[in-house]
């Protein structure tokens, strides 16, 4: 197969600049999304090691009580809930618009994840508002 001279002459962006580049509501939901599960992956990991300690001898469970009474691990369990928080309303609406709804037309889809940012929102904040 070849590949005609006006193919080869096209003019193509260089660099991509993702500042000049605006996402829909959608994109930026979507992508949301995917790093709300990969943070949830890896706060597995911190959540089991504060389970075995504490679950240990009476010394972890004081350890691990001790460290979550500091500010730094009260804002990583609450940065842990508001990937949990957000990745349960962004898979809501995707198995809301697996059932049909939403999908009709750009203004809903992007309603629709401006509904889940709000949502996400109003939970981190009662998340943080429980843990301090």
């Amino acid at each position: 197969m070849e590949l005609s001279e006006q193919n080869v002459n096209k003019q193509r962006p260089v660099n991509l600049d993702l500042s000049q580049i605006q996402f829909p509501a959608t994109a930026i939901a979507s992508i949301l999304h995917r790093v709300s599960g990969v943070v949830m992956f890896g706060a597995l990991a911190v959540l089991l090691w504060l389970l075995a300690t504490s679950l240990q001898s009476e010394t972890g469970f004081n350890y691990v009580t001790s460290l979550l009474s500091g500010a730094f691990f009260k804002f990583i369990l609450w940065a842990i809930l508001t990937a949990f928080a957000y990745h349960l309303c962004a898979g809501i609406r995707h198995l809301l618009m697996d059932l049909g709804y939403f999908e009709g037309s750009m203004e809903s889809g992007n309603n629709s994840a401006r509904a889940a940012f709000g949502i996400a929102a109003l939970l981190s904040v009662i998340a943080g508002i429980w843990l301090w």
